[in-house]
């Protein structure tokens, strides 16, 4: 087995301890700093924080582990941790978004996240280029308890799935405007956003207003959000083309700074509202808020009741993806700029939208479990990799992946690529052969005495589900040749 597997796998074990006991007992390094780079894809970076360590140093950290079960093999994890060859300087990760320059394509999400003034000034220290404050409305917001639901990852205490209830922003109007106009006052190089949600015309008015009054760099219109317990607000209005297509041409009126709507997944087809705000002269648009979900833990029924809300987290990506693909190919809206949320933790996972045509992308529910230190790894992620690349801007990388992007009917059908059993790394559990024997094409045999599989080439028809279900990564691709 490869060592990068077993690092992911120890350091997924972690706990991401605040003031962490492992690096506080390090004279000589961060070993936590360390295994939160394996954790959200740097790995290669590891080493960086281990380098100076000595064996003791190890030792003490792994002593001070807190671990519920036992404590994390940080000696082995860190030795296996090779410091980089890293580049004299790394790429500026500038970018430009409706005519802002932002320092970085990370924002924060209009969410729980950034509710008072401290929050998103403590994330604009920790390196956020912006943010999309909580929504702003004029009604009265009173949130239940609990509000929030999630389904986990056994073994590791995190989520892939997170269920809320939370609607708009709970403070007076004037005080979240006030909040925004002290955020750009005081950090004048970061990008603030007001997020705002009428219910009339007149409300959709006076809040853009507000915002603009306020100093804001630009204005989001939430036509996304799937609980509001108030008819004609959230994704009522986001289902609606007219809708859509009204009321960011009101806003679009009254104000000179950048709008950008935010569309709703909870639609089969995302870009008519989309059309409709780009015709009424939308600067960009934003994509996805939550999809609208059931979860059935009694612990999280509110005086044992409990309603449809919405859905986030990592399992949420590949819907926001299919979503930031279709806009992007859409020849109507040629030149839209794009906005990318849902599921995001990892630099790797910011790439994919922004290689699908974003120019930025906003982060809630990864802040919500791991805090806003993840900046770091998503910054020196994006930075390194596009060093290993050659490539100096991010708008280099906007879209690169569009050409890929074909219908089903032209995708070839003429060649195939087997699967490919790496024997050192195969441990002989078998679950390859189970999944291809019970859900697949019956395409593998296994020798129980050995417990080696093999692929049975003539029943073999290349769809990879034995690839997919290898714990191990032990299986892997050959070469695409011509069907027989």
């Amino acid at each position: 087995m490869k060592k990068t597997l077993h690092s992911k796998e120890e350091a997924a074990r972690c706990l991401l301890c605040a003031d962490a006991p492992c690096s506080k007992a390090c004279r000589n390094g961060d070993p936590a700093r360390a295994i939160r780079a394996i954790r959200f894809g740097n790995d290669k970076m590891a080493g960086l924080w281990t380098a100076n360590c000595t064996d003791a140093d190890l030792e003490a950290a792994e002593q001070a582990c807190i671990h519920y079960d036992r404590p994390i093999r940080i000696k082995q994890l860190c030795r296996m941790a090779t410091p980089p060859a890293m580049p004299s300087s790394l790429p500026n990760l500038a970018v430009d978004f409706c005519g802002i320059k932002c320092e970085n394509p990370f924002f924060l999400a209009s969410s729980a996240i950034c509710t008072n003034y401290e929050m998103v000034a403590r994330a604009f220290d920790a390196g956020w280029a912006g943010v999309f404050y909580k929504t702003i409305c004029m009604q009265d917001i009173n949130e239940v308890s609990p509000r929030f639901d999630a389904v986990h990852c056994e073994g590791t205490g995190d989520f892939y799935g997170f269920r809320n209830m939370e609607q708009l922003s709970e403070n007076p109007v004037k005080v979240d405007f006030e909040i925004l106009k002290r955020l750009k006052e005081n950090y004048p190089t970061k990008v603030v956003v007001a997020s705002i949600m009428g219910q009339t015309e007149r409300q959709w008015i006076v809040l853009a207003k507000m915002a603009e009054k306020a100093g804001v760099d630009a204005i989001e219109l939430n036509f996304s959000c799937p609980q509001m317990r108030l008819a004609g607000m959230g994704s009522d209005v986001g289902q609606d083309p007219e809708l859509v297509t009204f009321y960011t041409a009101y806003v679009k009126r009254n104000v000179s700074i950048p709008v950008i709507p935010k569309m709703t997944p909870n639609i089969t087809f995302m870009s008519r509202p989309a059309m409709g705000a780009y015709f009424a002269g939308a600067d960009a648009i934003s994509a996805i808020n939550t999809i609208k979900s059931v979860t059935m833990s009694e612990d999280s029924s509110v005086s044992e009741k409990k309603t449809v809300s919405g859905y986030s987290g990592r399992a949420v990506k590949p819907i926001a993806l299919r979503f930031i693909l279709e806009m992007a190919q859409n020849p109507v809206m040629k030149g839209i700029q794009l906005s990318g949320i849902g599921g995001i933790e990892t630099w790797r996972d910011a790439l994919e939208f922004i290689q699908l045509g974003c120019r930025n992308v906003q982060v809630c529910t990864a802040v919500m479990q791991y805090g806003y230190r993840i900046i770091d790894d998503l910054i020196l992620g994006m930075q390194f990799y596009m060093s290993q690349r050659g490539v100096s801007r991010v708008e280099e990388l906007v879209g690169e992946e569009l050409p890929h992007f074909v219908t089903a009917s032209m995708l070839d059908r003429k060649t195939i690529v087997y699967p490919k059993v790496d024997r050192e790394r195969c441990v002989g559990c078998g679950r390859c052969y189970t999944s291809c024997l019970d859900g697949g094409h019956q395409a593998i045999s296994f020798d129980t005495e050995e417990r080696m599989p093999r692929i049975v080439g003539t029943k073999c028809v290349g769809c990879h589900l034995c690839r997919l279900v290898c714990p191990t990564g032990a299986i892997g691709l050959s070469k695409r040749i011509e069907k027989k």
